[in-house]
C-alpha cells in the first residue's frame, strides 16, 4: 500500500491515538506534582519517538534476520491494525485503575500507550515499502509525535471541558477509519503474496 507523506501521517496518528491516550496519561500523572506534569509528558512522548525512530531504522536489519518477508509483514501489521480498530469502535467495559504512587517512567505510557506493537509494526512496514523515502517517514513521525505531545499537553484541560463522551465519540471515528485501511493493507498483502505464488 503505497502512502504519501500526508496519509502516513494520518496513520501514525491514529495508531499512536492520542485522544484515546488521554484517560490513560490524565490517571497515571495524577501522583506527578502539577507544575511537572508537562516535562513528564514532553519526557515521555520523546522517548517514544526515539524508540520509533530506532524501529525505523533498524527495521529492515531486523526483518532480514528474522527473515521475514514484506508480504507476511503487510499481512500481520493488517491483522494487528484491525485488532486495535475494532477495540476503539468497540472498546472494552471501563475499568478502576489503581492510581500509580510513583512518576511514571516509559511504561505505560511511552510504551505501549504510544510507541506500542502496532506503531512499531506501521514504521517498519512504511520503511521496509519505500526505504528512499525514510526521510519522509521521519518528518511524518515528528509531525505525529508533535501533533501527540500537543493534545497531552491539554489532556486534562481537554478531558474537563470536552468530556470523555465525545472524545470517546472521536476515537470510534477513528477506529471506523482505521478498520478500512487495515482491510485495504490486507487486500493489497493478499494480492501481492498471489502474484509471488507459483503457478
Amino acid at each position: 500500500m503505497e502512502h504519501s507523506f500526508a496519509s502516513a501521517t494520518i496513520l501514525l496518528l491514529l495508531i499512536t491515538d492520542p485522544l484515546g491516550n488521554i484517560p490513560i496519561f490524565v490517571n497515571s500523572l495524577k501522583a506527578v506534582p502539577a507544575q511537572r506534569r508537562s516535562r513528564v509528558i514532553v519526557r515521555e512522548v520523546l522517548i517514544a519517538f526515539a524508540v520509533l525512530l530506532a524501529f525505523m531504522f533498524a527495521g529492515q536489519a531486523f526483518l532480514r534476520a528474522m527473515s521475514l518477508s514484506e508480504e507476511s509483514l503487510q499481512i500481520g501489521g493488517a491483522l494487528v491494525l484491525f485488532l486495535i480498530a475494532v477495540r476503539m469502535v468497540f472498546p472494552p467495559p471501563p475499568q478502576d485503575s489503581p492510581v500509580p504512587e510513583t512518576e511514571p517512567l516509559i511504561v505505560p505510557l511511552a510504551i505501549p500507550a504510544l510507541a506500542g506493537p502496532s506503531a512499531l509494526a506501521t514504521v517498519l512496514l512504511l520503511v521496509s515499502q519505500a526505504p528512499e523515502r525514510r526521510l519522509e517517514w521521519v518528518a511524518a513521525l515528528s509531525v505525529t509525535m508533535t501533533v501527540c505531545a500537543a493534545v497531552l499537553l491539554m489532556a486534562e484541560r481537554l478531558q474537563r471541558v470536552v468530556g470523555l463522551r465525545v472524545i470517546a465519540a472521536f476515537e470510534r471515528l477513528m477506529g471506523l477509519i482505521l478498520v478500512s485501511i487495515s482491510v485495504e493493507m490486507l487486500i493489497r498483502g493478499m494480492k501481492s503474496l498471489a502474484r509471488t505464488w507459483p503457478t
